[in-house]
């Protein structure tokens, strides 16, 4: 069985370790023809900037090819049902990623892939994005044992999966959210089992308090445009300006609404290291599919 990425506790510790020590290499001394003469087909039901750009770039730095196959492109969802496209397409690449609506989707395409599946991202989880973060966190800080971490926003996919990872690396984390706007209790109940729950809060100061990081996300994701006007009053007193951030450092995965939950004035300051998450996602990936083609 192909070993697969659906969420970041798909790896082991170590194996989260092993990956995020092969991405910081890449970085550091470049990856041509590692993957020489494989392919990554890349299946995307929603748009992307990060994703897309990274991926294509990340598999032509390897030595290697990427295929876009959006939403027109084949027959997912247009009648073939995603296992048939899982069973096919993996006879033609040597992986696949998807970024897809729906987690089950992905689940059921990993289930008939022949190839390793990586998550892009789903309306549940972002590991890859994840990935990004960590690699950032212990560059910035060296350690994941010198750095504090306030979540503070939406208990989104983002969050989910970042929560996941600081309980893997032993990170310290505080998460902040609106009441009801929490990470799902299945996903604290897989920290526990990884060892370390974060702490939770409605209070986004409280959460701030001792923090080295702060880490924000978009109130109204992708799909949810029809929830907006209510967000945008369950999270007043959430937003990240200058004089809330203080001297910490601003984390965002990107794209950022402006003016909602940070204002322009923060992202632009040199507190915000939000660029060197966006460039991360192409070294983490990169270590990513370096380390899946050894399995």
């Amino acid at each position: 069985m192909p070993t697969h990425l659906l969420d970041v506790d798909d790896l082991t510790t170590d194996e989260l370790t092993t990956v995020l020590d092969r991405a910081a290499e890449i970085k550091a001394d470049g990856a041509s023809d590692l993957l020489a003469g494989q392919t990554l087909g890349m299946l995307f039901e929603k748009p992307s900037t990060r994703t897309r750009i990274s991926f294509e770039t990340g598999m032509t730095d390897l030595g290697g090819h990427a295929i876009f196959l959006g939403p027109e492109d084949i027959q997912l969802g247009h009648g073939e049902p995603i296992k048939d496209t899982a069973r096919a397409v993996s006879r033609y690449v040597d992986f696949l990623m998807a970024r897809m609506f729906d987690h089950g989707d992905v689940e059921e395409l990993a289930e008939y892939a022949s190839v390793p599946v990586v998550n892009g991202l789903t309306d549940d989880a972002h590991p890859c994005q994840t990935l990004a973060d960590l690699l950032t966190i212990r560059e910035r800080f060296g350690s994941f044992e010198d750095a504090t971490v306030a979540w503070v926003g939406d208990g989104n996919n983002v969050c989910q999966s970042f929560v996941l990872g600081a309980a893997m690396t032993d990170l310290d984390l505080t998460v902040a959210t609106p009441e009801g706007y929490g990470v799902d209790e299945s996903v604290l109940d897989r920290t526990a089992e990884l060892g370390s729950v974060p702490a939770t809060t409605t209070d986004p100061e409280a959460a701030m308090a001792d923090a080295d990081v702060v880490y924000t996300d978009v109130w109204v994701s992708m799909g949810q445009e029809d929830k907006r006007e209510e967000k945008l009053r369950a999270f007043e007193g959430f937003q990240i300006t200058p004089d809330v951030l203080g001297d910490r450092t601003l984390m965002h995965c990107l794209p950022a609404h402006r003016g909602e939950e940070v204002t322009d004035a923060a992202i632009e300051s040199d507190n915000a290291i939000v660029w060197d998450q966006a460039e991360n996602r192409l070294h983490a990936q990169n270590g990513l599919l370096a380390w899946l083609a050894e399995q």
